[in-house]
């Protein structure tokens, strides 16, 4: 069975950082292992708390990991401190892990703030570089070009700038612009849009780091990078659109959906 580890903060409410990777690999069939960066109270009106884990104990969680049930593919989502960065970076180097998708989480989707800002200058020198791809949004993406993203073609151009900056794949996420979900992918010689339909659906706790664990998952069983993000973007459409509502605020997705269609239902009640 292939394996996939998720490098990434804990989701107490279970619709983002590790709990959705989990549950996402699982349902793109894979093993899931995880390696915890931070603990939040946190639910669907947003994060209340975070508690960093001590990058030394993190850099033990994926020691523990890489030694024992190497990952056929690594997807890192949210950071703290500069220093956690630097030890997950050494840990990839040393064990030369493969197929890393990164989702740069800079600020939750409720508004709070999750990276600090000395840490996001060690990303871009340590961590980005050694990436299969990294899946920005448009406000991410700003942030890593220096520049306004809002049309297309700034898409396109801020996918160039962060591509040969950083030297990786770019996946940036159109998911917050206000009439369509188009993504866009540039690598070295790859170029494409992934077209898709903004959903009437309220509820995208955790869109992100659903869709980077999909990605993550394929890339483990072989899949290319085009068929990868392909299919994670058919996945996390289909559960957008079942249409799953729990919690007072901005709620999570069914990634089990599949599995419960199988099973002769869909919807969590």
């Amino acid at each position: 069975m292939k394996t996939a580890l998720t490098i990434a903060g804990s989701d107490c409410s279970g619709g983002a950082g590790i709990q959705a990777d989990i549950k996402t690999m699982m349902a793109n069939g894979v093993y899931a292992m995880s390696a915890v960066t931070a603990l939040t109270a946190q639910n669907t009106t947003g994060v209340s708390a975070i508690m960093e884990v001590p990058p030394g104990f993190l850099e033990k969680q994926l020691e523990a990991v890489f030694s024992d049930i190497f990952p056929d593919a690594v997807k890192i989502g949210m950071l703290t401190s500069p220093e956690a960065v630097c030890r997950i970076a050494a840990v990839l180097k040393k064990y030369r892990a493969k197929k890393v998708v990164i989702d740069p989480v800079m600020v939750s989707t409720s508004g709070s703030k999750l990276l600090q800002e000395e840490a996001l200058a060690v990303l871009g020198k340590e961590l980005l570089p050694l990436a299969t791809l990294i899946t920005p949004n448009l406000p991410e993406a700003e942030v890593l070009s220096g520049m306004k993203v809002e049309s297309e073609d700034e898409m396109e151009q801020a996918a160039e700038k962060i591509r040969q900056k950083f030297r990786c794949n770019v996946l940036i996420k159109g998911g917050h612009s206000r009439n369509d979900a188009n993504d866009y992918l540039c690598g070295h010689e790859i170029q494409k849009w992934f077209l898709g339909k903004r959903i009437d659906n309220p509820n995208t706790h955790g869109t992100g780091c659903t869709l980077s664990s999909a990605i993550a998952a394929n890339l483990a069983k072989g899949a290319s990078l085009l068929d990868s993000v392909q299919q994670a973007k058919e996945y996390l459409t289909t559960i957008l659109q079942d249409g799953l509502d729990l919690g007072r605020g901005n709620g999570p997705l069914n990634h089990s959906y599949s599995i419960l269609a199988s099973h002769g239902g869909n919807k969590v009640k």
